[in-house]
């Protein structure tokens, strides 16, 4: 088994969050919980047993994120690995977004990952090591649910970020990873708590255990990014690069 970690993990109280605390627990990983609802990620940590901590967070804003990583630190002397989990989805179409709506989609999915990546950084940093986990999705690449628009649109701008992040931080600090992470469809509560309601979950999203055991193994393996169902990465998006126009024009033809 590798060495434990110790591992942050923003969006802990459901789906993708939730399941990776207990895989990493399990695992013998030491793990912080961060979100809202604490009597929800306070479930989540007795199924993790006591290798867990929970630190209810508000991710949009900055100084909680600070006080995230500060409480961390102390629980466990150092953190090894933080993940930029937490995320919200929309249902609304792009002409018919509103700046509320958009803001929202940026602040949460967007931001929340910036203040993350900007309070642990300086920390691995002084260690000369480390690894920051950003969750985005295949949304992000391919406009096969356009209905989503600011939330593929937010995960496309977290993509830049690491992207360039993990450029800057390799010149000099080359001890610290850098991964993408790009789930497709996750059977998780993600779709139910989308602003403006979803559709009904297809019956191809990938099991949530699935989705996670991949994020895991990054963590045993860092690489610059993965896709969590490779089908996808060898299908839709490869399809979509191909030729773009072609495949657009397709997707419309089904709606």
């Amino acid at each position: 088994m590798p060495d434990p970690k110790h591992i942050v993990i923003t969006g802990a109280s459901s789906g993708i969050g939730a399941e990776l605390a207990l895989q990493l627990s399990s695992a013998g990983h030491r793990v912080a919980l961060a979100a809202r609802r604490e009597r929800e990620l306070e479930g989540v940590a007795a199924k993790a047993g006591a290798s867990a901590i929970v630190v209810p967070t508000d991710v949009t804003k900055r100084a909680e994120v600070e006080r995230l990583r500060d409480r961390a630190i102390e629980a466990f002397g150092h953190v090894d690995v933080w993940v930029n989990n937490a995320g919200r989805g929309i249902t609304r179409p792009v002409l018919e977004l509103t700046d509320e709506e958009l803001d929202l989609m940026m602040s949460v999915n967007v931001k929340s990952a910036l203040y993350g990546m900007q309070a642990i950084v300086p920390h691995f940093i002084a260690r000369g090591r480390g690894q920051l986990i950003n969750v985005s999705s295949v949304l992000s690449r391919v406009p096969f649910a356009t209905f989503r628009s600011a939330y593929n649109a937010a995960k496309a701008a977290l993509n830049a970020l690491t992207a360039n992040a993990r450029v800057d931080l390799a010149r000099e600090h080359p001890g610290i990873q850098v991964t993408l992470v790009m789930p497709g469809l996750v059977r998780t509560e993600f779709q139910q708590n989308a602003l403006g309601g979803s559709p009904p979950m297809p019956a191809e999203a990938q099991p949530v255990e699935d989705a996670v055991a991949a994020i895991v193994a990054v963590i045993d393996r860092p690489v610059a990014e993965i896709y969590t169902n490779p089908r996808q990465a060898a299908g839709i998006v490869q399809s979509y690069f191909q030729d773009v126009a072609a495949f657009e024009r397709e997707w419309a033809a089904r709606r």
